[in-house]
């Protein structure tokens, strides 16, 4: 499975958090986020993370169209509520896995659901819906 990783600012050092408690989990799979959380999550977690360009520069749009072409399997994007920098990409990208059908969380609680799910083999109809992937890369 393909995991996006994104967050606000505020929202980063829990990004970290989490992904260094799941790290066993997420090791098994394929993640790839905007630049800054991606470098902070693979620093911290030694996870091998393939980053797309940060927010400033494109980033979102990139996991956005990775989500168009059904390459990303789940998102986690961390939302700061108080913050209105990012509003209007959290909608964007909320829109895209609506219409995609790719789970998302904005919040660790519901990510945290999504991790177990993934873990226990909950997500695996995003496999069966399209086995003739090609592998991620960026």
């Amino acid at each position: 499975m393909n995991i996006a990783l994104m967050s606000h600012d505020h929202k980063k050092e829990l990004m970290v958090q989490f992904c260094t408690a799941y790290c066993g989990v997420l090791s098994k799979h394929t993640v790839c986020a905007t630049n800054t959380t991606g470098r902070m999550v693979a620093e911290a977690t030694g996870l091998p993370v393939n980053l797309f360009l940060s927010h400033a520069h494109g980033g979102i749009e990139q996991i956005g169209q990775r989500i168009i072409y059904n390459e990303i399997d789940m998102v986690l994007f961390f939302n700061d509520p108080r913050s209105g920098e990012l509003d209007d990409s959290v909608l964007s990208i909320s829109k895209l896995c609506d219409k995609h059908s790719v789970p998302m969380a904005t919040n660790v609680a519901t990510a945290e659901l999504l991790i177990h799910g993934l873990a226990r083999g909950d997500l695996d109809w995003r496999e069966v819906m399209n086995p003739n992937r090609i592998p991620f890369a960026i």
